[in-house]
């Protein structure tokens, strides 16, 4: 597969690496730029274009949407392996996310909205997690390239989140529908370009499923699916009128699901015969790194829903005689990334073998999201919360957000692969995307108790328990090394 691949022509690297570069770079324009507006738009007043949600309300369907998008990666990941292949799934990914875009762009109720979130989130999950395994595919396993091939896909990821947000805050200013084209418009050029190149240039990297449904289990897999399907179909059309199927509950119940999978991962790996005894210690170790990350995505992933209302409501947006939108401070995060991330990777390999440990380097992430919210509470605790705040102070909020990231996502990536059993390596690699899905069913919960008079309290409380979490992790991370058995 690796052959059929031209394998310079981008920087030095294979040219599928340009294909997917690029689709990436789209899809991600696409999506932080829909997701940039998204909360504002459910919120606002129907008269200003929006939906008129509660705002409450509006900041939960944010959080469970995010959950819901990290956890349908599972099933993007099983189609991959079993069905379509990742370049498929890749593709299919992304027609599902346009047409979700495209109904959002079209000025309707709340059933148009709701369709395009399913869109949204099934079409992530196959595009996402499986555009990055086709990344690996171009490589062979001892290539040198792979690490700095990541790095440059992963600029494209950012590139995409740091435009997009400055184009869709722009436009939201005349029509959130118009946003939302442009969201639709960025996934279309994504389509074209993968189209266009991915023969020439991803050969047959990704175009089988590696373990493909037997002819023996095919009926068995589609009656099961076809049977999931209208169990579930009659479970909705019977619940809803009944009153048990409620914004509330269905909440609650991704909440519990968000946990539940991730626990039931870890036993069903813990306890696998293919697991060895080495194995086994890692995956406890594994354990206080996933509840780290956890807590970093809570604090992280605020950012498109509390600190997204901030901007709105307690930040002075009219700034050096610029009118800012609400929407551009979502542009920071990602780059602050690009320019921070060719620095940390300097630092660790400055440093060497006197770098911190994996569980350390956890701890100060951590350390950097909790301090994040200490920064964002002294405006209200200082001058109190009926006035308006100086947009740095959400500026810097952000910054040290962006560092923790750089201190712990791409080492938890690193760290995953490294402590993964061999027999559960790409089912390792959901579950760490599941700590997100994990982050922000909880933040559905969380968002419920921030206001204007507990504003404070709100940031205090869950940035101190960052801080506390991290100095405890730190404390005990000899401990964790000692579970990893020589992984560094």
């Amino acid at each position: 597969m690796i052959d059929s691949a031209p394998q310079t022509g981008f920087f030095g690297h294979p040219k599928g690496l340009f294909t997917l570069f690029f689709t990436e770079f789209w899809e991600r324009f696409s999506y932080y730029g829909m997701r940039a507006i998204l909360v504002f738009y459910m919120y606002y007043e129907v008269t200003k274009g929006g939906l008129g949600l509660d705002k409450t309300v509006a900041l939960s369907i944010m959080s469970i949407y995010g959950s819901l998008v990290y956890m349908s990666g599972i099933i993007g990941g099983w189609l991959a392996d079993r069905v379509f292949g990742t370049t498929k799934s890749v593709f299919y990914g992304g027609i599902l996310i346009m047409l979700g875009h495209i109904a959002l762009a079209i000025p309707g109720n709340l059933a148009l909205f709701f369709t395009s979130m399913v869109l949204i989130v099934l079409g992530t999950g196959l595009l996402k997690p499986n555009a990055s395994s086709v990344v690996g595919d171009l490589y062979a396993e001892n290539d040198n390239r792979r690490d700095a091939g990541f790095s440059i896909f992963y600029m494209g990821i950012n590139l995409g989140a740091f435009i997009s947000p400055l184009i869709t805050g722009e436009l939201m200013k005349t029509s959130f529908h118009l946003g939302f084209g442009v969201a639709a418009v960025g996934m279309f050029f994504g389509l074209v370009v993968f189209a266009m190149t991915k023969k020439k240039n991803l050969g047959l990297a990704g175009s089988q499923a590696p373990n493909p449904l037997q002819p023996s289990e095919k009926k068995r897999v589609y009656t099961i699916f076809t049977a999931s399907a209208i169990v579930i179909a009659a479970l909705v059309a019977i619940s809803i009128p009944q009153g048990w199927l409620t914004f509330d509950s269905f909440v609650n119940l991704v909440g519990i699901l968000a946990f539940l999978i991730p626990a039931a991962y870890f036993i069903v790996m813990y306890r696998s015969p293919k697991t060895n005894e080495v194995e086994q210690s890692r995956l406890l170790a594994y354990i206080p790194l996933f509840l780290a990350a956890v807590l970093f995505w809570v604090i992280a992933e605020q950012g498109a829903t509390i600190l997204a209302l901030y901007a709105d409501t307690r930040t002075n947006l009219n700034f050096i005689g610029i009118e800012l939108s609400p929407a551009w401070f979502q542009s920071f995060w990602p780059l602050f990334v690009i320019f921070l991330a060719p620095l940390f990777a300097v630092l660790w390999t400055k440093l060497g073998d006197r770098q911190p440990s994996i569980p350390k380097k956890f701890s100060l992430g951590l350390l950097f999201a909790g301090l994040s919210f200490i920064v964002i509470l002294l405006p209200g605790y200082f001058g109190g919360t009926d006035t308006l705040v100086n947009p740095l102070w959400l500026v810097l909020s952000i910054f040290f957000v962006a560092v923790g990231e750089l201190c712990l996502s791409p080492v938890g990536l690193s760290a995953t692969t490294k402590l993964a059993p061999a027999a559960f390596s790409a089912q390792t690699m959901s579950l760490w995307f599941l700590s997100n899905a994990a982050a922000q069913a909880l933040n559905a919960q969380l968002v419920k108790f921030y206001s204007a008079e507990t504003e404070v309290l709100y940031f205090g409380s869950i940035g101190g328990a960052a801080i506390l979490f991290s100095i405890v992790l730190f404390l005990i991370s000899p401990l964790i090394q000692r579970f990893m058995k020589g992984i560094r």
